[in-house]
């Protein structure tokens, strides 16, 4: 009888296990209680992962060894891929040593980081590849992990890798398994710059969008024609026009504006370029009328006719003197190109590197009922320059006058978000259009004060980088500025919401651990001996007194 229970008990045990191991292996859930909830996946990561419908290879190149508080990004990555599986299980991933094959790697456009370690009181230097490589049917898109921008410290730039994690990951994710669907028209007609200065930045949003150049000026003599074609663009790239605009050509824009069309404006209102310098040592810097006014005016902005210098800027190289037949060349700070450092935490900004910008003018800001963002502003050691004004290069040799610089925070870039009223809600149309509206939808709008913020260099006839200075190598931060303002205007998804995303770590005072090093190599060497003498001692005591 006994024998028979001990048999139905051990049935019993046996079926709650099965029991058990079937509800873990269908019904998980896994909890978030980290205070900035930061394993908590966005909705749109969410929906982006599960509708994944064939194997997903990411390869995570944070194997090996490296500086332990960058233990942290793979203790980070690895939460984060595994909450990625836990959705769909097409995500597989899985970690490599970089140093098995570091040419192979370079060859693919990842370039290892070099980073300052400070151990045992010691600084030295170490060498990781803080990436990723996503493999998806025949794509294959390679993901920072390491945020390059600015940072007071080491613990504060992980901090911000790790607050991107998420978009950088599910923008690369997206990229690979969407096809493009948005177009973006390339506006020409008004004398912009040539495609080659162009390249570097349309490259990019040409890895993202499918692109088309669209030839405004086609307007005049096909006016609805014109206006119905460019509607079929999601956006419209103006790109430092030279040459003003008609009144039907700001009419086409406008309609396009209210029938739901996105705009990104880069504008020079000022003529002034760097090479007209170098020719004569100055020049004058004139007013370049675009005949734009009147029409950003009623969209709340006004472009002044001005140039801004500021005391937080980047340098131009010029010849300083010859050593025998070699031409010795120096780099000096230039006013005129002013270097921004976001501190907002919008999407489009966060955690980006400086931009550089090229005689920008101001920009003000007009009341209406449309919401307008701040992305781009002086330091607060700023000087607004009114035109038309000579510029000369001896300019570098004099010691500026730091209280004259009171122009703080100018504006260069703003958004624009809500229901755009038409600049021809009270004006003669230039021509009809039967679909005219007064007002459009919700929509949004960028203008920034500077068409040289797109523009790349050239070297030897090929076209560097655009965040890339062509003689010091210095990286700017206007690649990631413009590709950021062309996602969030196009962002239907809300992937972009993702770059606001904060969390707080917290990291080891390596200053205090290094002076208390010998109090706690002390107590980790004491406290377990006495431990292990107390026990020793409590248990003979007992032992004795169990024995008489």
């Amino acid at each position: 009888m006994s024998r028979n229970k001990s048999s139905i008990k051990i049935v019993i045990v046996l079926l709650l296990l099965v029991l058990v191991n079937y509800i873990s292996s269908n019904y998980s859930e896994r909890f978030d209680l980290t205070k900035d909830k930061r394993y908590t996946l966005s909705d749109e990561t969410v929906s982006l992962v599960k509708s994944i419908d064939a194997p997903l290879q990411i390869k995570v190149y944070l194997q090996g060894e490296f500086p332990a508080e960058f233990k942290r990004i793979q203790i980070e990555t690895n939460q984060f891929l595994e909450e990625l599986n836990a959705l769909n299980d097409l995500v597989r991933f899985r970690f490599i040593d970089p140093l098995s094959n570091t040419k192979a790697l370079i060859e693919k456009g990842i370039q290892p980081s070099r980073l300052t370690v400070q151990e045992g009181g010691k600084v030295s230097e170490a060498v990781i590849f803080p990436w990723a490589i996503i493999n998806y049917k025949d794509k294959e898109e390679n993901v920072s992990l390491l945020v390059n921008s600015p940072a007071p410290s080491q613990e504060q730039q992980l901090q911000n890798s790790i607050e991107n994690l998420e978009y950088e990951f599910a923008s690369a994710i997206h990229k690979v398994i969407e096809e493009k669907t948005k177009k973006i028209a390339i506006l020409k007609g008004n004398g912009q710059p040539e495609d080659i200065y162009q390249y570097s930045f349309l490259k990019k949003v040409g890895e993202y969008y499918r692109l088309a150049e669209f030839t405004l000026d086609s307007v005049e003599n096909q006016p609805v024609n014109t206006l119905n074609d460019l509607l079929q663009y999601d956006l419209s790239i103006i790109t430092k026009p030279s040459e003003s605009f008609s009144e039907k050509e700001k009419f086409a824009l406008d309609q396009y504006i209210m029938q739901g069309g996105k705009t990104l404006w880069l504008l020079d209102n000022v003529y002034a370029e760097l090479d007209s310098l170098m020719l004569t040592g100055k020049s004058l810097a004139f007013n370049r009328e675009l005949n734009l006014t009147d029409m950003l005016f009623q969209y709340g902005i006004r472009i002044n006719y001005n140039v801004t210098k500021d005391l937080y800027s980047s340098t131009i190289r010029l010849a300083s003197g010859n050593t025998g037949n070699q031409v010795q060349y120096q780099d000096f700070l230039w006013h005129y190109y002013p270097l921004i450092f976001s501190d907002n935490a919008h999407p489009i900004t966060k955690n980006i590197d400086p931009v550089l910008l090229k005689f920008p003018s101001s920009i003000d800001t007009l009341r209406n009922d449309l919401k307008k963002t701040v992305l781009l502003s002086s330091s607060p050691m700023a000087k607004i320059i009114g035109t038309p004004s000579n510029i000369a290069l001896n300019e570098i040799a004099a010691e500026p006058d730091k209280n004259s610089f009171k122009d703080a925070n100018t504006i260069f870039g703003v958004l624009l978000e809500g229901d755009f009223s038409s600049a021809y809600g009270s004006r003669i149309m230039p021509f009809e259009y039967d679909q005219y509206k007064s007002k459009g939808a919700y929509n949004k709008m960028i203008v920034i004060s500077d068409g040289d913020v797109a523009l790349n260099e050239i070297l030897r006839g090929e076209p560097l980088p655009i965040d890339k200075d062509k003689w010091t190598s210095q990286r700017y931060g206007n690649a990631d500025l413009l590709l950021n303002s062309v996602h969030f205007l196009l962002d239907d998804s809300g992937l972009m919401n993702l770059r606001s995303k904060s969390v707080q770590l917290q990291f080891l005072d390596k200053e205090k651990a290094y002076e208390e090093r010998s109090y706690w190599q002390l107590m980790n060497l004491l406290v377990p001996l006495i431990l292990l003498f107390g026990f020793g001692w409590v248990f003979n005591f007992l032992r004795k007194k169990r024995l008489g």
